[in-house]
């Protein structure tokens, strides 16, 4: 009798360490199938909800979810690219002014605002904006059994609600990531040139040097990368959300961060994968 009760309390135990870990796996399961058919999805989602991707596209443009006019992301990205890009010209600067070699700032500018400072502050900016939204509109879908209803009416509520706003996203990101990119290289000038006294033909001449049409191109594929990415976050999260409004909540701040995680990783990922370990200048031979 003793040791059924001993070994009963041993297996309770070992259950309670098991458990989460097992949920935890069981989770990241669940999430990496949901992106898998999202993505899967795409060609099923543009033949048969062409309309609603329509819809989600001019939402994103002119509607509450607004990228474009009205809803702030605009003004959030112009912000936070003048602010980011004016701190960079500031610590360029300064740093290359220790070494007597100031007039490399233009180069600097070039390369760190097109394969960095924009791609990323336009992703985290969706996120906040646009993202949150999705992970909000979705659980409330959720706790209110429309995707069940979905699922009966035959409509393949992954592609019909992640894929179709995925799409949509990844439409509606280049408008705001190349005013937020022009936004940045004023910044930097203005701190470089106007603000130190740097030569603006010096900091023009190596600007254009350093920045190439293939940079333009990968720094414009990174954000919509990280536009696809951001949605399917904030998506899966409210698509498992539970435990009525207070559950959707907790699901829009955890997708938040790990949207936010996501891009910083695949950020490293794609600067390696784009542009080798090694880099290199084109136009200055290096």
């Amino acid at each position: 009798m003793v040791s059924y009760d001993l070994t009963l309390r041993v297996g309770r135990g070992y259950r309670r360490r098991v458990r989460p870990i097992w949920d935890g796996l069981v989770r990241i399961g669940e999430y990496v199938t949901f992106v898998t058919r999202a993505i899967i999805a795409i060609p099923y989602t543009l033949i048969h909800y062409r309309k609603h991707v329509v819809r989600q596209v001019a939402e994103m443009t002119f509607g509450t979810k607004s990228l474009l006019s009205g809803g702030g992301t605009m003004g959030i990205v112009l912000a936070m690219s003048l602010a980011a890009a004016m701190m960079l010209g500031v610590e360029t600067y300064r740093g290359l002014q220790l070494v007597g070699m100031t007039s490399l700032s233009g180069m600097l500018a070039a390369i760190a605002n097109t394969r960095e400072l924009a791609p990323v502050v336009v992703a985290i900016a969706l996120a906040a904006k646009v993202g949150t939204g999705f992970t909000a509109q979705i659980g409330a879908m959720r706790i209110s059994d429309e995707i069940a209803a979905l699922d009966v009416m035959a409509i393949r509520s992954i592609p019909f609600l992640a894929t179709t706003r995925m799409i949509a996203a990844m439409l509606c990101v280049l408008p705001i990531y190349m005013i937020g990119l022009l936004a940045s290289y004023i910044a930097t000038r203005l701190v470089v040139v106007w603000f130190n006294g740097e030569s603006s033909g010096t900091y023009d001449y190596f600007f254009h040097l350093a920045l190439s049409p293939t940079d333009l191109w990968f720094s414009a594929i990174k954000a919509v990368v990280f536009a696809g990415i951001v949605t399917l976050v904030h998506c899966s999260y409210g698509y498992f959300a539970d435990g009525g409004p207070e559950g959707v909540g907790r699901a829009a701040g955890r997708a938040l961060r790990t949207s936010i995680l996501a891009i910083g990783v695949f950020d490293v990922v794609f600067t390696f994968g784009l542009w080798g370990l090694v880099p290199e200048i084109p136009g200055m031979g290096i």
